[in-house]
Protein backbone atom coordinates (compact mmCIF):
# COMPACT_ATOMS: atom_id res chain seq x y z
CA UNK A 1 0.00 0.00 0.00
CA UNK A 2 1.38 3.29 -0.87
CA UNK A 3 -0.36 6.45 1.11
CA UNK A 4 -1.53 9.23 -0.69
CA UNK A 5 0.19 11.29 1.93
CA UNK A 6 3.59 10.23 0.60
CA UNK A 7 5.85 12.26 -1.73
CA UNK A 8 7.58 10.04 -4.90
CA UNK A 9 9.05 10.92 -7.53
CA UNK A 10 7.41 9.72 -11.20
CA UNK A 11 10.81 8.29 -11.75
CA UNK A 12 11.13 6.91 -9.02
CA UNK A 13 11.30 3.11 -9.32
CA UNK A 14 8.92 0.85 -6.81
CA UNK A 15 9.24 -2.68 -6.77
CA UNK A 16 6.10 -5.33 -6.26
CA UNK A 17 4.44 -5.19 -2.75
CA UNK A 18 5.98 -2.00 -1.96
CA UNK A 19 4.60 -0.13 1.23
CA UNK A 20 5.36 3.66 1.93
CA UNK A 21 3.53 5.07 4.96
CA UNK A 22 2.13 8.23 5.21
CA UNK A 23 5.09 12.03 4.82
CA UNK A 24 8.01 9.80 3.29
CA UNK A 25 9.70 11.33 1.05
CA UNK A 26 10.28 9.34 -2.44
CA UNK A 27 13.26 11.24 -4.87
CA UNK A 28 13.85 10.96 -8.37
CA UNK A 29 16.47 8.24 -9.30
CA UNK A 30 15.59 6.26 -6.44
CA UNK A 31 15.03 2.02 -6.75
CA UNK A 32 13.35 0.24 -4.16
CA UNK A 33 12.70 -4.00 -4.40
CA UNK A 34 9.68 -5.83 -3.78
CA UNK A 35 8.05 -6.29 -0.44
CA UNK A 36 9.72 -3.31 0.76
CA UNK A 37 8.26 -1.09 4.13
CA UNK A 38 9.13 2.46 4.15
CA UNK A 39 7.62 3.93 7.24
CA UNK A 40 6.51 7.82 7.70
CA UNK A 41 9.12 10.57 7.66
CA UNK A 42 11.41 8.73 5.94
CA UNK A 43 13.08 10.42 2.93
CA UNK A 44 14.93 8.97 0.15
CA UNK A 45 16.97 10.77 -1.81
CA UNK A 46 18.36 10.55 -5.31
CA UNK A 47 20.71 7.99 -6.09
CA UNK A 48 19.70 5.72 -3.75
CA UNK A 49 19.15 1.78 -4.18
CA UNK A 50 17.17 -0.13 -1.66
CA UNK A 51 17.14 -3.98 -1.95
CA UNK A 52 13.83 -6.45 -1.62
CA UNK A 53 12.43 -6.80 1.73
CA UNK A 54 13.52 -4.21 4.00
CA UNK A 55 12.08 -2.01 6.51
CA UNK A 56 13.34 1.10 7.26
CA UNK A 57 12.05 3.06 10.27
CA UNK A 58 10.52 6.62 10.61
CA UNK A 59 13.00 9.97 10.29
CA UNK A 60 15.77 7.53 8.48
CA UNK A 61 17.39 9.49 5.55
CA UNK A 62 19.13 7.39 2.81
CA UNK A 63 21.30 8.49 0.07
CA UNK A 64 21.79 12.25 1.85
CA UNK A 65 25.02 14.41 0.15
CA UNK A 66 28.14 12.79 1.91
CA UNK A 67 29.23 15.12 4.80
CA UNK A 68 33.25 15.72 3.40
CA UNK A 69 34.73 18.77 2.31
CA UNK A 70 36.48 16.50 -0.72
CA UNK A 71 32.81 15.63 -2.80
CA UNK A 72 32.43 18.46 -5.23
CA UNK A 73 28.87 17.01 -6.33
CA UNK A 74 30.11 13.46 -8.54
CA UNK A 75 26.92 10.83 -9.19
CA UNK A 76 27.73 8.45 -5.92
CA UNK A 77 25.32 5.80 -4.30
CA UNK A 78 23.95 4.71 -1.34
CA UNK A 79 22.73 1.06 -1.35
CA UNK A 80 20.98 -1.31 0.62
CA UNK A 81 20.90 -5.31 0.75
CA UNK A 82 18.15 -7.36 0.65
CA UNK A 83 16.24 -7.81 4.51
CA UNK A 84 18.08 -4.43 5.91
CA UNK A 85 16.47 -3.40 8.85
CA UNK A 86 17.25 0.44 8.95
CA UNK A 87 15.75 1.96 12.41
CA UNK A 88 14.38 5.20 13.60
CA UNK A 89 16.65 8.37 12.69
CA UNK A 90 19.40 6.67 10.96
CA UNK A 91 21.40 8.42 8.31
CA UNK A 92 23.10 6.66 5.19
CA UNK A 93 25.14 9.26 3.00
CA UNK A 94 26.53 8.71 -0.85
CA UNK A 95 29.89 7.78 -1.13
CA UNK A 96 32.30 10.59 -2.21
CA UNK A 97 33.87 10.37 -5.16
CA UNK A 98 32.99 9.48 -8.71
CA UNK A 99 31.12 6.20 -9.17
CA UNK A 100 31.85 5.50 -5.49
CA UNK A 101 29.48 4.10 -3.14
CA UNK A 102 28.65 3.84 0.38
CA UNK A 103 26.89 0.34 0.90
CA UNK A 104 25.13 -1.72 3.67
CA UNK A 105 24.71 -5.52 3.16
CA UNK A 106 21.73 -7.63 3.22
CA UNK A 107 20.66 -9.08 6.59
CA UNK A 108 21.85 -6.03 8.54
CA UNK A 109 20.18 -4.56 11.35
CA UNK A 110 21.09 -0.57 11.99
CA UNK A 111 19.98 0.48 15.28
CA UNK A 112 18.59 3.90 15.92
CA UNK A 113 20.89 6.87 15.65
CA UNK A 114 23.45 4.88 13.64
CA UNK A 115 25.40 7.10 10.95
CA UNK A 116 26.86 5.32 7.68
CA UNK A 117 28.70 7.80 5.74
CA UNK A 118 31.64 8.98 3.78
CA UNK A 119 34.79 7.69 2.20
CA UNK A 120 33.15 4.77 0.88
CA UNK A 121 31.79 2.38 3.57
CA UNK A 122 30.97 -0.80 2.95
CA UNK A 123 28.85 -2.49 5.98
CA UNK A 124 28.65 -6.51 5.25
CA UNK A 125 26.16 -9.12 5.29
CA UNK A 126 24.37 -9.39 8.85
CA UNK A 127 26.19 -6.59 10.80
CA UNK A 128 24.86 -5.11 13.30
CA UNK A 129 25.61 -1.37 14.18
CA UNK A 130 24.09 0.65 17.00
CA UNK A 131 24.58 4.35 17.48
CA UNK A 132 27.17 4.49 15.46
CA UNK A 133 29.36 6.22 13.01
CA UNK A 134 30.39 3.30 10.61
CA UNK A 135 33.87 3.72 8.73
CA UNK A 136 35.84 1.83 7.02
CA UNK A 137 34.37 -2.03 7.43
CA UNK A 138 36.28 -3.84 4.75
Amino acid sequence: MISTLASIHPNAQLGNNVTIDPFAVIHDNVIIGDDTHIMSHTVIMPFSRIGKGCVIHPGAVIGGLPQDLKFVGEETTAEIGDYTTIRECVTINRGTKDKFKTVVGSHCLLMAYTHVAQRDTSVYFRKRLCCNRAKWFR
